[in-house]
């Protein structure tokens, strides 16, 4: 089974990554960015995302993690969803960060944190025993699922 069949299995339907592509072509079109700078911006912001649930997991075991992922993910802009996972301060360091790594303006990148962070908790939402999450928050492991190329392989899939 390759990549996408699996990320397909784990997500359990295309329509929730067509709706995850879309957010990302609307994003493109607000900001002006082509859709492939804003993949590499859900990839950057997908990292910290990581983090921060590594960091709850280690704190506050599996099932909170699992609960935030479930409570926040979407495909709609939700300022509680970057608050449950970064501090104000946190969310400048990150805007700042990838703002360096894409040439965007940081401040546009704090300004997409609302939009970004439901959609990456979006990828990782999915019904039963939830491989791609696991997968997501276990760094170290070899072919660890980059939410980057899961988007760039379902935009190819479903020919966007």
């Amino acid at each position: 089974m390759g990549l996408f069949d699996q990320i397909l299995s784990a997500v359990g339907n295309t329509n929730q990554l067509g709706g995850i592509i879309n957010t990302v072509q609307q994003l493109s079109d607000r900001t002006g960015a082509d859709a492939s700078t804003i993949q590499s911006v859900l990839g950057m912001v997908g990292n910290y995302v990581r983090s921060s649930l590594q960091e709850k997991q280690a704190t506050n075991g599996e099932g909170e993690v699992q609960a935030l992922v479930n409570q926040y993910a979407g495909t709609s802009p939700n300022p509680q969803a970057v608050d449950s996972l970064f501090s104000g301060e946190m969310q400048q360091q990150v805007a700042e960060a990838v703002a360096q790594r894409t040439g965007l303006d940081a401040g546009t990148i704090q300004q997409l944190l609302p939009s970004i962070v439901p959609v990456v908790l979006n990828f990782l939402q999915s019904s039963g025993s939830n491989s791609v999450l696991n997968a997501f928050l276990d760094a170290d492991r070899d072919g660890d699922v980059d939410i980057t190329d899961a988007i760039r392989l379902a935009s190819q899939y479903l020919g966007r």
